[in-house]
Parts: C-alpha cells; sequence; structure tokens
C-alpha cells in the first residue's frame, strides 16, 4: 500500500500545481513571494519523502548535501534568476515588441493547453542544450561538475556550475503572450517533475506518467557512473518524450551515479571546473618560470 500512494504522489503533485493556479486570486499571483514560497514548499516535501521512503541507503541525505544543495538552491532563486531575466528574457521581450511579433492565440487556448505549451517550450530548449552539453567538449566542461554528483536528492537538479546552470534556464517562453497563472503553472510542473526526477524517494509513478514525464528511473540512468557514453541518454529534465521522439531515450536505472572517479566536488571545485585547463596552464607556467630565470 506504501508503494502504491508513494507511486501516486508525482501526478498528484503536478495536478495540484496546476489547480492552484489555476485558481489562485490575483495578488497572490502578482505578488513575486507565491512562486518563491510554492517552489520551497514543492522542494521541501519531496525532500522530506526521503526520509520517509528512501530509494537507496547509499543516497541519504546528510547535513554536508544538504547545506551545500541549500546553497546551490538560493543562488538559482536569487543570482541565476537574475541573470536570466535581465541578459535573456528581457532582450527576447525588447525584441518581441521592437518586431511585432504577436502570439495573441495563446491567450485563449484553455488553461491547460497554456500549461502543456510552456513546459513545452521550456522542456524543448533544455533538451537540446543538455544534449549540446554532453556532444560538446566546451559546453561539457560547464556540465561536468553536476556529473560528479554521487548521490541523488532532491535539491541536486539546481547543483553545478554557474555558467550551465545559466545555459540550461535559457527558453523562448518569454516571446509568447501568456498569462502569469499559465507561466507560473508550467514552471511549478517542471518543478516537481525534475524535482522528483532527481530525488531518493522510492516512487515509481504509472506507466502513462512516466511515458511523458521523467522519472528518477530515468534520469538516474542519465547520471550512471558506467562511463561517460552511458550517459548520453535521457536529457529530457522534465519531459522524457522529447527523449523518446529524438531517439535518446533509454530504458534502466543505476544507483551508482557521478563520474570521472567519482569524486564529490566542492562548491569552489564546481564554480572553477571549466576554466581549470586554464589554471593548470598558469600554474605549470609559473613554476616553469624560476628554472627559466636560473
Amino acid at each position: 500500500m506504501k508503494d502504491r500512494v508513494f507511486n501516486l504522489l508525482p501526478p498528484v503533485m503536478v495536478a495540484l500545481v496546476v489547480l492552484f493556479w489555476a485558481n489562485a486570486p490575483a495578488a497572490w499571483v502578482k505578488s513575486p513571494w507565491t512562486m518563491v514560497i510554492v517552489s520551497a514548499v514543492i522542494t521541501l516535501s519531496v525532500l522530506g519523502l526521503e526520509f520517509v521512503h528512501e530509494r537507496h541507503a547509499g543516497w541519504r541525505m546528510n547535513k554536508r548535501e544538504f547545506f551545500t544543495d541549500l546553497f546551490y538552491v538560493v543562488m538559482s532563486a536569487t543570482a541565476i534568476s537574475w541573470a536570466t531575466e535581465t541578459f535573456a528574457e528581457d532582450p527576447l521581450k525588447a525584441l518581441k515588441h521592437s518586431v511585432g511579433i504577436t502570439t495573441e492565440w495563446a491567450m485563449h487556448m484553455p488553461f491547460v493547453a497554456q500549461v502543456a505549451l510552456v513546459v513545452f517550450l521550456v522542456e524543448f530548449g533544455q533538451y537540446w542544450m543538455h544534449r549540446l552539453m554532453h556532444d560538446n567538449a566546451v559546453f561539457w566542461s560547464t556540465h561536468a561538475p553536476h556529473h560528479h554528483i554521487t548521490q541523488l536528492n532532491a535539491m541536486k537538479g539546481a547543483v553545478g556550475n554557474p555558467v550551465e546552470l545559466f545555459l540550461i534556464s535559457l527558453s523562448v517562453v518569454a516571446l509568447f503572450d501568456l498569462p502569469k497563472e499559465a507561466l507560473f503553472a508550467g514552471f511549478g510542473v517542471t518543478g516537481v517533475v525534475s524535482t522528483f526526477a532527481h530525488a531518493n524517494v522510492r516512487s515509481d509513478p504509472p506507466i502513462w506518467y512516466s511515458f511523458f514525464f521523467t522519472t528518477i528511473r530515468h534520469h538516474s540512468l542519465h547520471h550512471t557512473a558506467l562511463s561517460f557514453e552511458d550517459t548520453r541518454c535521457n536529457y529530457g529534465n522534465s519531459l522524457i518524450l522529447i527523449d523518446r521522439v529524438f531517439g535518446t531515450y533509454r530504458e534502466g536505472e543505476s544507483s551508482v551515479v557521478g563520474q570521472g572517479d567519482r569524486k564529490r566536488l566542492s562548491i569552489r571545485e564546481q564554480f572553477l571546473f571549466p576554466f581549470q585547463p586554464w589554471i593548470e596552464k598558469f600554474k605549470a607556467r609559473q613554476n616553469k618560470a624560476p628554472t627559466a630565470a636560473g
């Protein structure tokens, strides 16, 4: 019975998020704090479930993991969010107005269809950016720190190099005319799905859910420690359907995650990781300099 209840939690939470934003008072929608509070409730709820019905003992949360993950969650909600809005969304909105792009038809769609459109637009961009990061060495250097995590937990989706976190946040949603309620509901849906997809919760949603949405089984395989090549699948952060369409879907699950020598990176190492080759070259030159002078 416990397994059955937990298997239904992801779709139930997705439905609750959509219902909440569909019926939220206008004052709540306008408040900048509502989205923050809803996101925090989602994350904390799923995190709490890890202590009730964990998936793998080896992924069990400890104090160090909690505070490291919390740092990234706060950074994503503040610095990364600001950077995305300032350097991506605002310029897109300005372009939209200057060129006269209009999608008034989107305002007349049913609410659920609007939410589905938001989810698709966000996930389609993330899928191709994520796939590029696994296909290109330069982009991989920004994404690799996220694959050095050695356990999956509810907040792990926010863990990574700031450059990667900014790149993976890019989308073209700002070009579309959509009500705030639909935007927030779409972001909430991806938040629920991706949080469960990173969580150490024994929850295997029904087939109809996992056909469309990413689950911990899909995403743990993407984080497998087997080899780099074995991570080149299941790129959809929330919408595994895109992997099915473009041939990158793979069935399976992995309880052992992490790349390279599975060394857990500190926050400092995460931040410096893409620049490490240049740092090493600089150090090598500095070490050779006295010898050359001698």
